[in-house]
């Protein structure tokens, strides 16, 4: 399934614990894709052993790539962040030329799909990572959404809040400005009712600490968002 056609997705890191079990379920839910990526603690080996557990299953696979040393083939897509509210220009381009110059000889572009990321919540390790200090008001995200599609023709925003569920008001002032980039949300859906309120806004509605904590809850996520008929 095109990852343009996602409408609910799961998000796996790699540094956290997953039984055979809780994986399976994920897998089956019926969830449009799975998306590995997390902010610290991603390492080779952690991604080829969820590469190889989850390609037991048909669901569409996603590597989020955090890490150059962490990319290795078998994934349907290759989900490339850039930030665009860092501080700090080896989010925004640095680790992209580092890795274009690397292995841009042997990327099949047709795989790679950039997220313009707007890091929402200044207190998640995310954030701290990449240099992300302040809260963007509505302005400062309607102009990054903006910037996105407009002056960068980015496939993806991603409105991240990493923890904390988010301002459904924001998401609609940056999905207002959006034709052409998809809008991605993720960050604290714990509820079925939560998914469904971000489903009505957001092109994809990205689930993940959940699925540790009640995957009761995370599953049910999965109809939840696609009861809800996107907006436009």
């Amino acid at each position: 399934m095109d990852y343009k056609t996602w409408r609910h997705a799961f998000k796996i890191d790699p540094a956290k614990k997953l039984s055979d079990d809780d994986l399976e379920a994920v897998a089956e839910s019926g969830t449009d894709g799975i998306i590995i990526g997390g902010s610290d603690g991603v390492t080779l080996e952690n991604v080829l052993d969820l590469l190889a557990r989850f390609r037991r299953f048909s669901v569409p696979l996603a590597l989020e790539v955090s890490t150059v040393e962490s990319v290795t083939p078998g994934f349907d897509y290759y989900f490339i962040p850039t930030i665009l509210n860092t501080t700090d220009s080896k989010w925004l381009n640095g680790l992209h030329h580092e890795a274009l110059r690397e292995y841009g000889h042997m990327m099949n572009f047709d795989e790679i799909v950039t997220e313009g990321y707007c890091i929402l919540n200044p207190g998640c390790t995310a954030a701290k990572l990449t240099g992300v200090n302040t809260v963007p008001d509505e302005e400062d995200v309607q102009a990054y959404a903006r910037m996105a599609e407009h002056l960068f023709s980015l496939p993806v925003f991603y409105m991240e809040y990493s923890g904390k569920y988010g301002d459904p008001q924001l998401v609609k002032a940056a999905k207002e400005l959006l034709n052409n980039t998809r809008l991605f949300y993720g960050g604290g859906i714990r509820s079925a009712e939560q998914a469904k309120e971000m489903a009505a806004i957001a092109d994809t509605v990205i689930v993940g600490n959940i699925i540790y904590d009640d995957l009761k809850a995370a599953l049910a996520t999965v109809s939840a968002v696609k009861s809800v008929p996107l907006s436009v």
